[in-house]
């Protein structure tokens, strides 16, 4: 997995739920994919080696923003 320094925080610029806080954000890789940060889920069990989180509306809302979509 990507080391956090090379991420691109897409979320979090302080109009999200935990404004400057650590919780919860989206991320852009240097290869163009995402990595959700948000509390566990245990909605339902995932397949190995994946996980569920859950994060609120508007974080989604935030990042799309920021990408310009």
């Amino acid at each position: 997995m990507s080391e956090r320094a090379a991420l691109t925080r897409l979320t979090g610029s302080g109009s999200g739920e935990c404004g400057q806080g650590d919780c919860p954000n989206v991320y852009r890789t240097a290869t163009g994919s995402f990595l959700v940060q948000g509390e566990a889920s245990d909605a339902f069990d995932p397949p190995a080696g994946e996980g569920l989180v859950e994060i609120p509306e508007c974080v989604l809302r935030e990042a799309v923003r920021a990408l310009g979509w």
